[in-house]
């Protein structure tokens, strides 16, 4: 299983994601940052052969997006979260596969003494009480839960290269980093491939297109895959799909791939 944020849908398909797509192992990808309505997109890349497509738009022209491409069809299909505020804003869809929920999360990034910081801040509050629900619901049913996506916030020193500089900037926060630990801790889900590198600088899923930050790998680990305990320990190997060179990339963000046991 596969999440990544690609910076646009239309921009990434023109740069490399649809080989990806067509070569990748995975039974289900999460899509993030999608920026696109679904007739705007190709029809190789709104609905690719041999894949089922769930998209989920912003209101907003332009902005976030998020998608589900599953290759068995889901037996449910829920856009957002019961947010009067958020379930139009192209952030979060989840569908029911046998035995699990899987979902796709596009948190807000923000940005310290503005709007967006006091969106994200709202968004963090409440979400973090539907994940509760959501793992309470999915336990009743005897499924598992995987939220993939972009969380936009590095938990721990571990997972940023410099992150000194960074402890007063949005998405390492103290206080944000607190709430991830409530999601870990309170609600009772794990970070599956902290899980499987627990000692390992990153590995790191994003690089800013400024600079040097992609060669020197001075990147963030901010995209997750987060599931009940039950599918963590069904986890056998993580990788983060980096490209071998700064002009190989077809966005931003790399590919973050798990391989469950037993999970098709």
């Amino acid at each position: 299983m596969t999440t990544v944020n690609v910076n646009g849908l239309r921009a990434a398909a023109g740069k490399g994601f649809v080989p990806w797509l067509a070569e990748t192992d995975s039974d289900v990808v999460c899509l993030q940052e999608v920026r696109a309505e679904p007739h705007q997109l190709p029809d190789a890349v709104r609905e690719p052969e041999g894949w089922h497509s769930v998209h989920a738009p912003a209101a907003a022209k332009g902005r976030a997006g998020v998608s589900l491409l599953t290759r068995r069809e889901p037996e449910r299909v829920q856009v957002g979260f019961g947010s009067t505020e958020f379930d139009g804003s192209g952030r979060y869809v989840e569908a029911d596969l046998p035995g699990l929920t899987v979902a796709s999360l596009y948190l807000p990034s923000g940005e310290v003494g503005t709007a967006r910081q006091d969106e994200k801040v709202r968004f963090m509050g409440e979400f973090l009480p539907y994940l509760k629900e959501l793992r309470e619901r999915a336990a009743r049913d005897g499924r598992e839960v995987l939220v993939c996506g972009d969380w936009n916030i590095a938990h721990h020193e571990l997972d940023l290269k410099n992150w000194r500089p960074n402890r007063t900037r949005s998405g390492f926060l103290p206080e944000e980093r607190q709430w991830l630990t409530r999601v870990f801790d309170e609600a009772g889900y794990a970070d599956v491939v902290r899980r499987l590198h627990p000692d390992t600088e990153g590995p790191y899923s994003w690089w800013s297109y400024r600079g040097k930050a992609f060669d020197n790998d001075s990147g963030w680990r901010i995209d997750y895959h987060v599931s009940t305990p039950g599918l963590a320990q069904r986890a056998v190997k993580a990788v983060v799909e980096r490209a071998a060179s700064y002009d190989l990339r077809w966005s931003d963000h790399a590919p973050v791939t798990v391989a469950y046991a037993g999970v098709r």
